[in-house]
């Protein structure tokens, strides 16, 4: 046995207990830290070779192990721009340098131009809207713009579409043949078996524009020789609000060029189900707005008239709030209450998040031991949910770390005696000179 192998293991032994208090004080020191992760120190023995009756004392070397993959606590804040992953992912941001980094850090805040940015600098990723709803690139890290929530002015959005639904009472009578009384004919009053639904949709300068919806039975088939399954058919003509008549007691006639901006029927079978398309369209010779209603959503049941009408678009009104939805669905809110999608915040996973090479600002990049990177959307392909107003907390056991603390001093000191022990060997055998 060499005495200088002795008090070179214990030197080891030392380098290992200082690398152990070295995880132990990242992690005291970042136990406040958002979406921190704990590290710990593994050790590994390492074996000289030795004969029979000579034993060579080897050391230890060490390794450090990260949790990344542990979740942590998640607490609730004041901020809607606080973001915290609930489940596996990571947000995609970039530093200065502008590449793509991973990170659980969501402490998100404006910066002066309004990207949002958290406590390290860095700022979140996502799909813009611009050009429709995203769709994820699985395998990279391409059409990610950065998130920004600066919505200055006045937004206007013309309505292109909508959805009417209801259900027409099948004990209506049918409306005499007579043009006068046919709401398309807009000519006189409608008979009471005539109903009518009003809808709001917005021009391109976002005024709104109500239109008059007029549902009339014009025809009960019962086979034969009809179709088989049809029992009734009903007219829907559709005018401009603003152009109808003001004296009299009837709307009629409406004013608008041309009479009606949309006229179609409906058709429902015996079971009052309807059979038609529903497609009617709004072409409004005023605004120049051409509005693809759909009404498929109608019955014709034995109960009373009931509809409801949710176009697109939106009127002039001011951003007030930015919310963002568990899907990553980042929105603008505005002052009347309706919202717009700006972007969508993906998340991004690896086969072995623990072997990620941890970097400055509690951020990660893949490697070969990790795996690529896979990107989706949340709550898709075993990604987590985004919690807005909430941030997760560093996974680190204080009171774990402290009992690593005390465990690392006296591993220390007792390494720290065999260095003394074999030193004071080594003065003995100097004496023996003397």
């Amino acid at each position: 046995m060499s005495i200088f192998g002795s008090m070179k293991t214990a030197v080891s032994g030392m380098n290992a207990q200082a690398n152990r208090l070295s995880t132990v004080a990242d992690n005291i020191a970042n136990v406040n830290t958002t979406g921190y992760k704990a590290v710990s120190t593994s050790f590994s023995s390492l074996v000289l070779p030795s004969s029979g009756g000579n034993y060579n004392s080897g050391g230890v070397q060490t390794s450090v192990r990260q949790a990344v993959s542990d979740q942590g606590d998640i607490s609730y804040t004041t901020s809607p721009t606080d973001l915290a992953i609930s489940g596996d992912g990571f947000f995609i941001v970039q530093g200065p340098d502008g590449t793509p980094v991973l990170t659980r850090a969501g402490d998100f805040q404006k910066d002066d131009e309004g990207n949002l940015v958290n406590a390290a600098g860095f700022q979140l990723m996502g799909y813009s809207y611009d050009s429709g709803a995203p769709a994820v690139v699985v395998n990279g890290f391409d059409g990610l713009v950065p998130v920004n929530v600066n919505q200055e002015g006045l937004t206007a959005i013309a309505s292109t579409s909508g959805v009417f639904k209801g259900n027409l009472d099948s004990n209506a009578k049918v409306a005499p043949v007579a043009p006068a009384t046919a709401p398309s004919a807009n000519l006189a009053t409608t008979t009471t078996d005539t109903k009518k639904f009003s809808m709001v949709a917005y021009d391109r300068l976002g005024n709104k524009v109500m239109y008059d919806f007029y549902f009339t039975k014009t025809a009960v088939v019962t086979p034969p020789p009809a179709p088989p399954g049809v029992a009734s058919t009903w007219e829907v003509s559709i005018y401009r609000n603003a152009d109808a008549a003001v004296g009299g007691t009837s709307s009629f006639p409406y004013t608008t060029a041309g009479g009606d901006v949309g006229l179609g029927s409906l058709t429902f079978d015996a079971n009052g189900k309807m059979i038609s398309s529903g497609a009617i369209p709004i072409v409004d010779p005023v605004t120049g707005l051409t509005i693809n209603m759909d009404l498929s959503g109608f019955t014709q049941l034995g109960a009373d008239f009931a509809g409801t009408g949710t176009p697109n678009g939106q009127a002039a009104s001011p951003v007030k709030d930015v919310t963002i939805d568990g899907d990553g669905i980042v929105y603008a809110k505005y002052e009347d209450g309706s919202t717009k999608p700006l972007y969508r915040v993906p998340l991004a996973n690896v086969a072995s998040p623990d072997k990620l090479t941890l970097m400055s600002g509690n951020v990660y990049s893949a490697n070969g031991q990790s795996g690529v990177t896979v990107t989706g959307f949340p709550q898709t392909n075993g990604l987590g949910t985004i919690k807005a107003g909430a941030l997760e907390g560093s996974n680190v056991d204080l009171a774990g770390e402290l009992t690593e603390m005390i465990e690392s001093q006296r591993s220390y000191t007792a390494n720290s005696k065999v260095f003394q022990t074999g030193s004071d060997i080594m003065d003995v055998l100097v004496n023996l000179k003397r």
